[in-house]
């Protein structure tokens, strides 16, 4: 709240009324002014709907690339009249999150003008004021579009689960080497020693031909340190899901996370 008169030294009109009217409105006196509220809040305020826009495009951008043929784990949903592609009829493009990856773009260009705009003529000229018309509306508007159309594609996204365990099991148990190097340190192999011998089996399985727990199993020295038993395990996918309701819980809160990583 600004009420300091026309350079912000209350020359004609008392402290106490700003405080006053900032107090029934919900808000707080700026602590210093000129004759405007210093545009550097502003900039703030612009940085932040760009880095929302940001996390927005980050998610956007993982659902385009698990929606790629080739990957196929995920997909927006697709109406049976919708068509994918002009001259493809096979294709299913994620246009709404190609939509907000652009719409992201958009929002991150307002935040230069909004830097530019904090630094004012004479502790005031109003070449922010033209800047502001445009990249005020523009930006809050855009930004609220793009949570809304987000939500929606969350809401209607598609998840393949098949898919998601076939590319998986085509690393042939590559993804579990950590669970392996961390098992052969805990019996007194050296880091070093480990690593070296989770990766030259890692090696030999790298180009998908070989099953990596196979080797892993029929290796001579991890196999006098670490049983079938053990090595199978070390390479239960659940094992890495142990902690997910904890993680659930910080986002959704406690109530509303049971469950959710069935």
């Amino acid at each position: 709240c600004k009420i300091s008169g026309a350079v912000g030294t209350y020359a004609h009109i008392d402290p106490r009324i700003e405080s006053y009217v900032a107090d029934k409105m919900g808000l707080t006196p700026e602590t210093h002014t000129t004759q405007i509220i210093p545009r550097d809040r502003h900039a703030v305020f612009f940085t932040t709907l760009a880095i929302i826009a940001g996390s927005v495009e980050n998610l956007a951008t993982e659902i385009r690339h698990l929606q790629r043929s080739e990957v196929a784990e995920v997909a927006e949903a697709f109406s049976g009249k919708q068509k994918g592609s002009s001259a493809m009829p096979h294709k299913r493009n994620p246009i709404l999150s190609e939509n907000l990856t652009g719409l992201a773009r958009l929002i991150r260009s307002h935040v230069m003008p909004g830097l530019e705009n904090i630094t004012l003529w004479h502790e005031r000229d109003i070449s922010h004021s033209s800047v502001e018309r445009i990249i005020a509306p523009d930006a809050t508007i855009g930004l609220d579009f793009a949570l809304h159309r987000l939500a929606g594609v969350v809401a209607g996204l598609e998840v393949n689960r098949e898919a998601m365990q076939q590319n998986l099991n085509k690393l042939g148990g590559l993804i579990h080497s950590q669970s392996l190097l961390l098992a052969l340190t805990a019996r007194g192999v050296s880091r070093q020693q480990a690593y070296t011998l989770v990766q030259t089996n890692a090696k030999k399985a790298w180009d998908g031909k070989q099953d990596f727990l196979a080797l892993v199993k029929s290796d001579a020295t991890i196999s006098t340190l670490l049983s079938p038993a053990e090595i199978d395990a070390l390479c239960d996918t659940a094992h890495h899901f142990r902690h997910i309701d904890t993680i659930f819980a910080r986002v959704f809160g406690e109530a509303t996370s049971k469950g959710k990583a069935k």
